[in-house]
């Protein structure tokens, strides 16, 4: 059974405990050593382009807007070749499989927009825009079939399905779930539903969306034919009160999906099945240290691709906490 070890590592500045940091150090050493190939295949297919989203407004942050960076060659440095500046807030990127077109949401505002990949010098043009039905959108997905992106609406409590045309130009919604509930005991973060991930499973077929605000993981089946978001057979499961699911992983090859809480600071791990899309609650575990008392939000998650390793980054205690998985 893939289950997390109790055992984990907090990296960051403060000294670790012996047994703690060579975990951390092992992992460290097979990232590093994953990290040199990695470098030397991406300079081998040179020039590799990175996409760089921005907080653009006075209240949330400072940024420019959406930024082109390049490294070429054996250079280990990347250098800024545009700069988007007409767009607000374009927090979230994601680009299709084949890397020719990249969307983005726009943070408080109610639109996704899609930019066409130039393929020689990786440089964006917008391609055009549509309305995703709700405000905040957070994360964006692409099912299987490339031919439809996924939208969590924050401010909303919504889910959207915008259809993908040939081009990779997003057409007029398509469908639009509303996620209903009792909102969690916070005062300020959960009085409503706050979607916050929306991932699809390892088929490309399936989307779970964290919902923040209701304490839930809802699941939806994707169906492309119809263009419809459809509840799964079991269409959410409820978390601990005031847990606050914010991200979803799963692993690679086996039935397990881990989820970060925002709020209290876990990773909770449920049985999926890959069938019906339901999903067992099995076991929470912290991501900060039992003897730590300040403040600290969970934030990302990521299981490594070899199914070995969970990774949960903590704000607040500034770590990454990092499980074994057993196999």
């Amino acid at each position: 059974m893939a289950r997390m070890a109790l055992d984990y590592a907090v990296m960051q500045n403060s000294q670790l405990p012996r047994r703690d940091f060579l975990i951390g150090l092992t992992a460290a050493a097979a990232a590093a050593a994953t990290g040199r190939v990695a470098r030397a295949q991406e300079r081998s297919r040179a020039p590799t382009w990175m996409y760089v989203g921005s907080f653009t407004g006075e209240g949330r942050g400072h940024g420019e807007g959406l930024s082109v960076f390049q490294r070429a060659g054996e250079s280990d440095r990347w250098r800024q070749i545009q700069l988007l500046k007409d767009l607000a807030d374009p927090s979230f990127v994601i680009t299709d499989r084949q890397k020719r077109v990249l969307y983005s949401v726009h943070g408080d505002g109610t639109q996704a927009t899609a930019y066409r990949i130039d393929q020689a010098s990786g440089r964006l043009t917008v391609v055009n825009q549509q309305p995703t039905g709700g405000r905040n959108g957070v994360h964006l997905s692409i099912d299987a079939t490339g031919r439809l992106l996924v939208a969590a609406n924050y401010a909303s409590g919504t889910v959207a399905l915008l259809p993908i045309a040939d081009d990779g130009s997003l057409g007029p919604r398509a469908d639009l779930a509303t996620l209903t509930g009792t909102p969690g005991p916070h005062r300020t973060q959960q009085e409503s539903s706050h979607p916050h991930h929306c991932p699809f499973d390892r088929s490309g077929r399936i989307v779970v969306v964290p919902d923040k605000g209701l304490d839930k993981i809802f699941v939806f089946r994707v169906d492309a034919a119809r263009r419809a978001l459809v509840p799964a057979a079991r269409p959410d499961v409820s978390s601990r009160a005031g847990a606050a699911p914010r991200h979803a992983d799963f692993h690679p090859t086996l039935p397990y999906v881990y989820v970060i809480n925002e709020l209290d600071s876990t990773i909770a791990v449920y049985r999926f099945d890959v069938e019906t899309g339901a999903l067992e609650p099995l076991q929470v575990h912290t991501t900060v240290p039992s003897r730590y008392t300040g403040n600290n939000s969970g934030a990302e998650i990521a299981v490594a691709p070899s199914g070995r390793f969970l990774y949960g980054s903590n704000r607040g205690h500034d770590s990454i906490a990092i499980f074994a998985i057993d196999q």
